[in-house]
């Protein structure tokens, strides 16, 4: 099955400039097959652990199509503060989603969550879908957090993404394209991320591999 990879020569030009992958974030083995920041989910639908803080400290409130599905296993630890950096995560990826989806690179989510260097390649990575004429379509997993706390306000994420279940979508003619792809569904994402003085968790540096073996399975 295809994932959400955008058409070589497309996906080539937005690498020079943004790296980028799938379900926001970037890849540093970019070939011309990066995928959409945050998209996919499995067979169980489930609420995005940011759902329960949309409208706190002024987070948007995001609400994917019924065709789209973020899926977040294991996205609770049992610690106060290290679930609050996960449900931001959460929230920067249902916010990169949603912006693809409507062709906003503009959109108030993406400020929200993003910060720097991590902002800049987020929004350059919506308008390559969008020159690209492409949306998406279908459930992204998103699995095996594990966050690392540094003093109060800096902390380190890395986590696991498949996207075997999420298709390019075109445009403008909604005709979804199945084709098999070659690479690999599984996206290993190393993110780091500043806490403000209003309490929100942005991601100020955003790394991804697509086909790291720690995610494969």
């Amino acid at each position: 099955m295809k994932r959400r990879t955008l058409p070589a020569a497309t996906a080539l030009a937005a690498a020079a400039a943004l790296l980028l992958t799938a379900c926001g974030g970037g890849d540093d083995n970019s070939k011309g097959n990066d995928k959409i920041a945050g998209a996919n989910a499995g067979s169980e639908k489930s609420a995005s652990p940011s759902a329960s803080t949309a409208g706190n400290t002024g987070r948007p409130h995001i609400a994917l199509p019924s065709d789209v599905t973020d899926k977040y296993e294991s996205w609770k630890t049992g610690d106060a503060t290290k679930d609050a950096v996960l449900a931001d995560v959460a929230g920067r990826i249902d916010a990169t989603n949603d912006a693809i989806l409507r062709g906003d690179a503009g959109s108030k989510g993406l400020s929200f969550y993003y910060r720097d260097k991590a902002l800049s390649d987020a929004v350059a990575w919506v308008q390559a879908y969008v020159k690209a004429n492409l949306s998406f379509t279908g459930t992204t997993r998103y699995y095996d957090p594990k966050v690392t706390l540094s003093g109060s306000d800096t902390a380190s994420v890395v986590y696991c993404s498949d996207e075997s279940k999420g298709f390019n979508k075109n445009r403008k003619t909604d005709k979804v394209d199945r084709t098999p792809s070659k690479d690999s569904p599984y996206v290993l994402y190393n993110t780091r991320l500043e806490k403000t003085e209003q309490g929100v968790w942005q991601t100020s540096n955003l790394i991804s591999k697509r086909g790291d073996k720690s995610c494969a399975g």
